[in-house]
């Protein structure tokens, strides 16, 4: 019986033994002959890398491409780790992230993961899941040899899979890191320009109706003004208003510089964007005197325009309201005091650029003390320039001091300074007294040309030469197709006529460049809008 057990036992451990070595070997998660298995656990979360990627983000991260600035990576972030430049970029290292950050012009274009969970994923792993790559590309220096799997997940995004280049001893390499990644566009510069461009650039133009018309389009492409102002007419809905500035900029595509989109968005009764719930008027903030509260507002109003699509606010007002009779700024300012309309305009500036929109601080050398509304006539301030100093330049010398960008004009005539020309087409009160004097070296921009103040004395096109040669980089021209097409004929006629030197042109497009390059204006497409998430914020930040 023993003997039997013992001939079993050896005969099972023969046949053991023989299937054995009949086994295909392993090397790593290949197997001859055996087709790959994605297990379980990494499907899913492969899909998933590929569903952020599609919105510009990767795990672990809320950034977005092409969107964030490194400013708020740090905000979230810290300090980095590590940090590297090259002719083009900047590269940061946050090591606790396991991250690095790329970014140019303050705008992050590539962000790089390379957490444990990602470091378990397999070549064959990514090609069984989504398939073969749209590009593969490899990298080799003196410490990587690498394989780059690009694959295009939207027109804006790819998703780079970066791996050792596989060898015979190990043909399915785990993933080091993965990069989501947009193609940050070079800025124009002025020589890529021809003159009939430069002068476009000059003109922020209005257009009509609720969806892009033939006038509009010729706006666009045939005169490629620099920036395009909407109104309340204009906007009627949420994603009519979205539909709206994306077809404006699938129409600016054949142009070479992107559009400023702007807006007048101050709070309170000056508000052009539908569906969301009203912001304070900036005299309600200037009762509560809160520095912060104004901050954030500004965060709010750039938020809100930025998720509209636009990338230029025209706010705040910091003209100080010292005429109780003055029938166009009243509540839209923050006060009588010169300190509280200082401190809190400037704080909402802030507000609006941290959210990566540019903002245009309001009417130079100051519009409070007025009677009249200059959408109907003239105001006309009989000051001088001493008087200005003792109050209504206090805000905009602050402003200026503290980073202001962009400087709008107003149509007020002060006859003890120049008595021949409002101040939005003086050169004493432009060149001499804001660029000069104040030292502000941003854009300056007229407000709309088209409004009586103007009108009811100048012709459009002599109105629009005479604002170039005051100093103004923009001429606002807000209605009508007309007064645009005879607004920018006008200035380059000028320029043949030897009455405007080219070079005079170039200070002003160079500035306009300069702004566009660094807000990283493009003609991306926006999906829709959230009302119900901004609302939200909205909410939360009232009830604070």
């Amino acid at each position: 019986m023993t003997k039997k057990v013992v001939i079993l036992l050896l005969l099972f451990l023969v046949i053991a033994i023989i299937v054995m070595l009949k086994e295909p070997k392993e090397d790593g998660n290949v197997r001859e002959g055996v087709p790959i298995e994605v297990s379980s656990d990494t499907e899913p979360f492969v899909s998933l890398l590929f569903e952020l990627a599609e919105k510009g983000q990767t795990i672990n991260s809320p950034f977005i491409v092409g969107e964030t600035t490194i400013q708020k990576v740090h905000e979230l972030w810290g300090a980095p780790e590590r940090k590297s430049e090259n002719a083009s970029a900047i590269y940061e290292e946050f090591l606790s992230n396991n991250a690095s950050v790329g970014h140019q012009s303050k705008i992050v274009f590539d962000i790089r993961s390379s957490s444990p969970e990602i470091q378990q994923i397999h070549l064959e792993d990514i090609k069984s899941i989504k398939g073969e790559p749209d590009k593969i590309r490899s990298y080799q220096d003196d410490q990587v040899d690498q394989t780059i799997l690009i694959y295009d997940v939207t027109k804006d995004f790819q998703l780079k899979w970066i791996l050792p280049k596989p060898t015979e001893e190990n043909p399915n390499p785990t993933v080091h890191h993965i990069s989501v990644f947009t193609e940050f566009e070079e800025a124009v510069n002025l020589s890529d320009l021809s003159l009939e461009e430069k002068v476009g650039q000059m003109i922020f133009a209005g257009i009509k109706g609720t969806t892009i018309t033939n006038e509009t389009k010729k706006i666009i492409s045939t005169h490629q003004v620099g920036g395009i102002i909407l109104f309340k007419d204009n906007l009627k809905n949420a994603n009519q208003s979205v539909s709206l500035l994306n077809s404006i900029k699938q129409e600016n595509i054949k142009n070479k510089v992107p559009l400023f989109l702007g807006v007048d968005e101050e709070g309170g009764r000056i508000s052009r964007l539908p569906e969301l719930t009203k912001l304070p008027t900036s005299e309600n903030l200037g009762k509560l005197n809160d520095a912060s509260l104004s901050y954030n507002i500004g965060k709010l109003l750039g938020k809100e325009l930025s998720a509209f699509g636009f990338n230029l606010d025209f706010a705040p007002v910091l003209d100080i309201n010292s005429n109780p009779d003055n029938p166009i700024i009243g509540d839209r300012s923050f006060g009588t005091d010169a300190e509280i309309v200082s401190k809190l305009g400037l704080q909402l500036m802030k507000g609006i650029q941290s959210e990566q929109v540019i903002s245009v601080v309001k009417h130079f050398p100051g519009h409070g003390d007025t009677a009249v509304d200059s959408h109907k006539e003239l105001p006309i301030i009989q000051k001088s320039l001493a008087d200005l100093h003792v109050l209504e330049l206090i805000p905009f010398t602050r402003a200026v001091e503290q980073g202001a960008e962009v400087i709008m004009i107003g149509h007020i005539l002060l006859p003890k300074i120049d008595s021949a020309y409002p101040a939005s087409i003086s050169k004493e009160i432009i060149t001499d007294v804001l660029r000069e004097q104040l030292g502000f070296e941003g854009i300056i921009i007229t407000d709309d040309m088209t409004m009586k103040a103007i009108l009811n004395t100048f012709e459009i096109s002599e109105a629009a030469v005479s604002a170039v040669k005051a100093g103004n980089d923009i001429v606002l021209v807000a209605h009508d197709y007309a007064n645009v097409k005879k607004a920018k004929e006008a200035i380059l006629q000028a320029i043949e006529a030897g009455e405007i030197t080219e070079q005079r042109i170039d200070e002003s497009v160079k500035r306009i460049l300069s702004i566009k390059k660094k807000y990283n204006l493009s003609n991306k497409q926006l999906d829709g809008v959230n009302i119900q998430e901004l609302n939200q914020s909205i909410n939360e930040t009232l009830r604070r």
